[in-house]
This record gives C-alpha cells, structure tokens and sequence, in this order.
C-alpha cells in the first residue's frame, strides 16, 4: 500500500476570465507535493497565494490546467465527473469554515446525509458511533439552530468521517469558531491522526492551530515557499511574518 494518500506532480492551476480583455490568474504554478498516510498538514500562506486551489485540486473539486493529483491510488485528472463525484463521496471528507449543516435536519439526518447521496441505508448504530466520536452522542435529535458553534462543526466532522475516508479536508475549520470550541476541533483532528491513521490536510490562517500539525507547508503566489516540521505556533508565525512582509515588498 502507497504511503502517500495524495500526491500532486507538477499542478498548474490558470484561471481563465470570462469575456475578453481579462488576465489570466495562475493561482497554481508547478505545485509538487505529498501528503503521508495518518499525517497532520496545515496549509498557510499570504492572502491569494492558492491555498483554496491547493485544496480543491488535491480533493477533486478543482481540475489542475496541467501535473497530476493522484488520491489513494487513483488518478483524478482523467476521471470522468461521474467517477470523480463518486470516488469523492466514498474517500474523502470535508470540514469547511461555514459547517453547512442543513438547518431543517438533526444532527443524526446530517451526519447520514453522505451515505443517503450515495444511495447506502445509513445505520442507526454507524450514526450513533460518528456523533459519539465527536463527543455528541447525546445531540443526536438537536437540529443546527439548538446547537453552539463548537458543536455544529462537531457535527461537520461526524459527517466527513461517516464514509470512513482516506483523507478528511478541512477548509478554516476553525475560523468561525471562539478559542476554545476551536481548540475542541482541532484535538479531535489530531485524535483522528493519532489514534485512526486518518490523513488530515487543513488550511488555516493561524499559527496556533497550524502548530497542532505535524508540519506546516508554505505557498506565495502559487508556489511552494517551505515548509516546518514539528511546528511550533512562534515558528510558524515567524515565517508568515516573513513571508508577508515579502509579499509586500514585491507588490510596492
């Protein structure tokens, strides 16, 4: 079995502009990268450096204009939509910012809804087990609206670990929460690499949370700009320090 879950070899995203008299945007330019079997990455970067793309483009949502991205074995960038669709349904988790829960669902309702798309009877006993993996066993019949910040991205998570995936997504999956209902997710990430081998690749902005990683990777406009290991929250906040201040001097 490949150690590697994701790898991109040379991925080039352009963003084309409708109409004429637009710029093309490299959001992407010539990203080679890995991502390791039970490991912990954030992904961090100056405002506009491609780390959304990265992320799209390693999960299937977004398709390289060039390079590769293979996920568990399987080459995405010839997949037709159906295979893709399918391929990330059953492999692949996500954890956005914005937890988009379905208001008018339980807890329960939006924990199954994966298996219910893929056309599988989502088990009472499989649900229960998710929400009791995030520590919410007791909020299963709760809907959104009943339940704090903390706790709807909680449900966010059982959601994305319900196919039991090979990689679990997180988009900010802090950035709408206070600190301690955001230090409650991002244990549960790490708990989730520690203790079931799943591979977490999270975008965040803040080196506190970057420092639960187990390394942090760069991007500046596109490219890759390093990367930490064993990050620690001072570390990492240097090198954004440093990496925006650059940045900055380029765009003056």
């Amino acid at each position: 079995m490949d150690d590697k879950v994701i790898r991109l070899a040379s991925v080039t995203r352009v963003h084309r502009p409708h109409g004429r008299g637009g710029t093309p945007v490299t959001a992407l330019d010539g990203v080679s990268l890995s991502f390791g079997r039970g490991t912990f990455t954030a992904v961090m970067g100056p405002s506009g450096s491609g780390k959304s793309t990265l992320l799209q483009c390693a999960a299937g949502l977004d398709r390289p204009t060039s390079g590769s991205v293979v996920l568990d074995g399987t080459e995405l960038t010839g997949l037709g939509e159906r295979r893709l669709t399918l391929l990330r349904r059953e492999r692949i988790g996500f954890v956005f910012q914005s937890f988009n829960l379905l208001p008018s669902l339980t807890a329960e309702q939006n924990v199954a809804l994966p298996l219910r798309l893929a056309g599988r009877r989502p088990g009472r006993a499989r649900v229960r087990e998710a929400l009791a993996r995030v520590g919410l066993a007791d909020r299963a019949r709760h809907r959104p609206a009943q339940l704090s910040g903390g706790q709807q991205q909680r449900v966010a998570v059982a959601r994305a670990l319900i196919t039991r995936p090979a990689v679990v997504f997180g988009d900010e999956p802090t950035g709408a929460l206070d600190t301690g209902a955001g230090r409650g997710v991002l244990t549960l990430l790490r708990e989730l690499v520690d203790e079931e081998r799943r591979t977490v690749v999270m975008v965040t902005h803040d080196p506190t949370a970057a420092a639960r990683a187990d390394r942090v990777v760069f991007l500046v406009d596109g490219a890759l700009a390093g990367e930490v290991t064993a990050p620690s929250a001072e570390e990492v906040a240097r090198r954004m320090t440093a990496l925006e201040a650059g940045v900055g001097a380029a765009s003056c």
